[in-house]
């Protein structure tokens, strides 16, 4: 496993995290870990547009057929 130190960290940042650490009953070291890996596993903003560019949409309504359904609510 990597060590990380991250520096210049604010005071109030770094309260906030010691007390949802203790919220959890976990140490200050294992919360970050957690939550550094949650952010790690999420799809970054380029991904999620990649993935939706490559779905097939032939399937669904056309512009003017959701133009139509959006007037009619209007209405």
């Amino acid at each position: 496993m990597t060590t990380l130190y991250i520096r210049d960290v604010s005071d109030d940042v770094a309260e906030t995290l010691k007390e949802r650490a203790a919220a959890e009953g976990k140490s200050l070291s294992a919360f970050v870990g957690a939550e550094l890996t949650k952010i790690a596993t999420r799809p970054t903003n380029a991904q999620i547009v990649a993935r939706l560019r490559e779905r097939d949409r032939s399937g669904g309504p056309t512009a003017d057929e959701i133009l139509e359904v959006v007037q009619a609510g209007r209405r």
